[in-house]
């Protein structure tokens, strides 16, 4: 499973990255409401949320559901208005003038994303501003999501213009409450790592950059496709004329586990990729998780490693231990090894095997991260 990117043709220059006022209010807000995936950033969750005026937090939750287990596209606004640079603001306020300029069409269908994603990403289907079908469509499926996501979408599809004033005046009190002060300290940190990846691209290449970028990143040899490692299934393109060529990265202080890729149709991609610090683990590969999970939930197996956590054995000493045999067994050990679970090593004439302890006490925090990548 991955999203791809498809870069055949798009000049290099059209490679950028650039820090997000606007995409990191969106995570502040994911991480407020979502604390439990950013244990890392509790302190500031806590102080945060503890400082909230209640009307303030009140408001929050009337659209909460644009940030809390998705991230609505209308936080990177800056990618889906035709004709403009494809690039984010210097400040929010500028970045919410550009969400300001969005039509009412693209601005509904954005943040009812929540309601038909699928639709959504097809880039297709007609508009539940002005067809009834799409309208009752996009209805029963707020409704199926709770109350609030329902009043949102009648009143959205009812009055855009007071919604779209509405969601405004919400994120500039959260300016004020806040997110100002946040982004005094953060912006420095992403703008120095933006000039930094852009210097990257420009002297080592893009395989280089999207190394530094994330693990999950990968470019084939032939430099026209990027492929991020995703348990989802998506493509996009960077050089849709219909909005002007383009791909933008653009670095996050809150976003760590999620590495998120916008590829709507009609949109500029945007990567948003969390800034590595030391303390963070690499992110392993789906495909690599899958075959863990898949070679540990055998009956068989988990058997052997019962014996291979506790101590190192032979083939033929497993085979004698457990009754089975030392062909089984090596069939067994041949998944855990391709699995990257065991170590093996030569003692005189015999092959020791042994549970790696470490990587599978890994593989729950990186099931975690996997999932919510």
């Amino acid at each position: 499973m991955s999203v791809t990117i498809d870069i055949a043709g798009l000049p290099a220059g059209r490679i950028r990255f650039a820090p997000s006022p606007l995409s990191e209010l969106c995570m502040t807000l994911h991480a407020l409401a979502q604390p439990a995936h950013h244990p890392g950033l509790a302190s500031w969750t806590t102080a945060t949320a503890a400082a909230l005026d209640p009307c303030l937090a009140d408001r929050l939750l009337e659209g909460e559901f644009m940030w809390r287990s998705s991230f609505s596209d209308i936080f990177m606004a800056f990618a889906g208005i035709p004709g403009g640079d494809g690039l984010p603001a210097a400040t929010l306020a500028e970045e919410l003038d550009v969400l300001d300029r969005m039509d009412d069409e693209r601005f509904v269908m954005a943040a009812l994303e929540h309601c038909w994603l699928a639709l959504y990403n097809e880039g297709g289907g007609p508009s539940p501003l002005t067809d009834p079908r799409a309208r009752t469509k996009a209805l029963e499926t707020a409704a199926a999501r709770g109350p609030r996501q329902l009043d949102f979408s009648l009143r959205l599809l009812d009055d855009p213009a007071s919604v779209r004033v509405w969601l405004r005046r919400l994120l500039e009190d959260c300016d004020e409450a806040f997110f100002a002060q946040t982004w005094r300290r953060m912006e420095p940190q992403q703008s120095a790592d933006a000039r930094h990846k852009t210097e990257v691209l420009r002297r080592k290449g893009l395989a280089a950059t999207l190394r530094e970028v994330s693990p999950a990143l990968s470019v084939d040899a032939a430099a026209t496709t990027i492929t991020v490692d995703k348990m989802v299934h998506g493509s996009a393109t960077a050089t849709d004329p219909g909005i002007g060529p383009g791909l933008v990265f653009v670095p996050t202080n809150f976003g760590w586990p999620h590495l998120l890729v916008l590829h709507a149709p009609g949109w500029v991609p945007v990567v948003h990729y969390p800034i590595r610090s030391p303390e963070l683990p690499e992110p392993g590969s789906v495909e690599l998780l899958q075959r863990r999970m898949e070679a540990l939930a055998h009956p068989m197996r988990m058997m052997l490693c019962r014996s291979l956590a506790r101590a190192s054995y032979t083939t033929s000493e497993l085979a004698t231990v457990h009754g089975i045999t030392a062909p089984e067994v090596s069939r067994h050990l041949s998944a855990l090894k391709k699995a990257g679970l065991l170590h093996t090593w030569r003692q005189g004439r015999y092959v020791q095997h042994q549970l790696d302890l470490k990587v599978v006490a890994r593989i729950g925090s990186e099931f975690i991260e996997g999932i919510l990548r």
